[in-house]
C-alpha cells in the first residue's frame, strides 16, 4: 500500500484550530437547542434533559446547570476516555455555561411552537454533540457513557442514548404535562437519531 493510501485509510489528524472551531460550533448548537426547548417548556434526553428539568425549579440558565451536573463525570471521562478527551470536555462545558449566560442576556424567545422546538431543538443539540464527538470531546454525563460503550463494546451511541433517555423522560413525567412529555420524547428521538445516523465506527476517517 502506498503512503498516500495509508494516510487516507487512517485519516488526517485535525489541527488545533480545527478542533477549537468544531468545539465552538458544538457549544453554540447545544446552547441554541436548549434555548428552543426551554422556551417551549420541554425537556429532552441526556444531560441536556436533566439540566432543563432542574431549570424549571431552579432560577439558573440550563447551560450553567448543564455544566454543574457534569462536574462529577469529568473524573470518569479522564479514566475511561483519556486526559485529552477529559480536558476538551471540561473546556466544552465552560463554553456552554458561558454562552448560555450570554444568551440569557441577549436572546428572548417569547413564542415558539412545541413541534418546532422539539424537532429543531433536539436536532441541533444532536448535531452539536456529533461535532464534539468527531473531535474527541463530549458534553460529559450520559454522553461520556454512550461514547465509552461504543468504543469498548461496539454499542451504537444513539441506541444507548435512547435507553437512557427513556429513564430521563419517565422522571420528567410528574414535572411537565402529558403533551409536553410527548413533544419532549420527540426531541430526544431527534437528538439520538443524529448519532444513530452519523456516529458509527469506521464512518469517519478524521481524528
Amino acid at each position: 500500500m502506498q503512503s498516500r493510501d495509508i494516510a487516507f485509510s487512517h485519516g488526517r489528524p485535525h489541527s488545533v484550530a480545527e478542533d477549537a472551531y468544531a468545539l465552538l460550533i458544538g457549544c453554540i448548537l447545544i446552547v441554541v437547542g436548549l434555548i428552543f426547548l426551554k422556551a417551549a417548556g420541554l425537556v429532552t434526553g441526556g444531560v441536556a434533559g436533566i439540566a432543563l428539568l432542574i431549570s424549571y425549579k431552579v432560577p439558573l440558565p440550563a447551560g450553567v446547570l448543564f455544566t454543574l451536573i457534569n462536574i462529577p463525570f469529568f473524573a470518569f471521562a479522564h479514566k475511561v476516555m483519556g486526559a485529552r478527551f477529559a480536558v476538551k470536555s471540561v473546556l466544552v462545558n465552560l463554553g456552554i455555561a458561558s454562552l448560555s449566560a450570554l444568551a440569557r442576556a441577549s436572546i428572548h424567545v417569547v413564542d415558539i411552537h412545541p413541534a418546532f422546538a422539539s424537532v429543531v431543538g433536539g436536532t441541533v443539540i444532536g448535531m452539536g454533540i456529533l461535532s464534539l464527538a468527531r473531535h474527541q470531546a463530549g458534553v460529559g454525563g450520559t454522553g461520556v457513557l454512550t461514547l465509552w460503550l461504543q468504543r469498548t463494546r461496539g454499542w451504537n451511541a444513539g441506541r444507548s442514548q435512547i435507553a437512557i433517555d427513556v429513564v430521563i423522560l419517565a422522571v420528567s413525567a410528574p414535572v411537565i404535562t402529558g403533551t409536553q412529555l410527548a413533544w419532549s420524547a420527540l426531541s430526544a428521538a431527534a437528538m439520538s437519531l443524529i448519532l444513530i445516523a452519523w456516529h458509527r465506527p469506521g464512518r469517519y476517517i478524521g481524528h
